[in-house]
């Protein structure tokens, strides 16, 4: 128990360390300092618009975006029981950038419709995915097959509305990848209410999410609704995860990496799991913003593709030692 709180305070110092250090460094450095400065109510530097207008709002965003996503995977890697399992691999987050999609290139205007829209085509493309992996049963290596179909029918989707609408798609080219370009104050109050609700919502069903790894059988002896309750926490995680797509796009992996990851340092139990990886996740997508705005300066990438090469092969690594 002790191990396991030290463990989230790290977790919690990490946090704020790369916060701070996103918040600190870009095309124009802002020392720590100045920073503690301004948020304690200095106003009127270059350096105070840089951070309250730029800085700061892009940093809360991917602080909430990794808490989401984070929060997304660990939950379905519960409920499903399988450490593969991620929101972007299986096809549900591609669900949520189809619906997205098509409000953007269809309804330029009506930006607030993004994400119910995408919370609706998530939900749908995790119930797709349930169906077609259901036979007598859920097995790991089925809801993998049919999360991977979904999800190239799905992007298959996306791809011809892009071709389809090319005159509108110079906006959704970066939504596509993963970027936190241009997010600010507007984009923070848009997901702060659902990493609020849902989040909460996770954190109450840790003790379900631990009483469903005992199996179908063992849960439903206990007194557990297995279904009900499955149900029930693929929409959290679909709202967690549809919530961050709309906002940001199609950032892959962090729900993949960021609960394993968690998991392999302090356990399975999800009543620690679900801090640890919300905490990590807005490590590792902070940092990750940060080396994408740095690295080939000034010249930004989108923090997908940082989060595609660090992603990917853990993603490998993790299948040779499931299959």
């Amino acid at each position: 128990m002790k191990k396991r709180i030290g463990l989230l305070v790290l977790f919690g110092v990490l946090a704020a360390f790369s916060m701070m250090l996103s918040a600190a460094k870009g095309s124009v450095d802002i020392p720590l300092a100045e920073i503690i400065g301004i948020l304690g109510g200095a106003q009127d530097t270059a350096h105070a618009q840089i951070l309250w207008n730029i800085r700061l709002p892009r940093t809360i965003v991917a602080a909430l975006v990794g808490i989401n996503l984070s929060l997304s995977g660990a939950i379905l890697q519960a409920i499903l029981r399988n450490p593969l399992a991620d929101p972007h691999i299986i096809g549900i987050s591609s669900g949520a950038g189809l619906a997205g999609i098509f409000i953007m290139l269809m309804l330029p205007g009506a930006a607030w419709l993004i994400t119910p829209t995408a919370f609706g085509g998530a939900m749908v493309a995790a119930l797709l995915i349930y169906i077609l992996a259901w036979r007598d049963g859920i097995r790991p290596t089925r809801i993998i097959l049919a999360g991977v179909a979904v999800s190239a029918f799905l992007g298959a989707g996306i791809s011809a509305m892009m071709i389809l609408y090319s005159d509108r798609v110079h906006s959704a080219l970066m939504w596509m990848v993963g970027g936190l370009s241009a997010r600010s104050w507007p984009h923070v109050d848009l997901l702060l209410p659902y990493t609020i609700v849902a989040g909460l919502l996770a954190l109450m069903a840790a003790q379900r999410l631990n009483i469903l790894q005992l199996g179908d059988d063992m849960a439903r002896g206990i007194g557990l609704a297995v279904e009900r309750t499955r149900i029930l926490l693929t929409a959290v995680a679909a709202l967690l995860a549809a919530s961050a797509v709309s906002v940001v796009g199609l950032l892959g992996f962090v729900g993949l990496i960021v609960p394993h990851a968690a998991r392999l340092m302090i356990g399975a139990d999800y009543r620690f799991l679900l801090p640890a990886a919300a905490l990590l996740g807005i490590t590792v997508v902070t940092l990750s913003d940060t080396a994408a705005r740095l690295l080939f300066a000034p010249l930004e990438l989108p923090v997908g593709i940082i989060m595609a090469v660090v992603g990917a092969p853990f993603f490998l690594y993790l299948l040779r030692r499931q299959l």
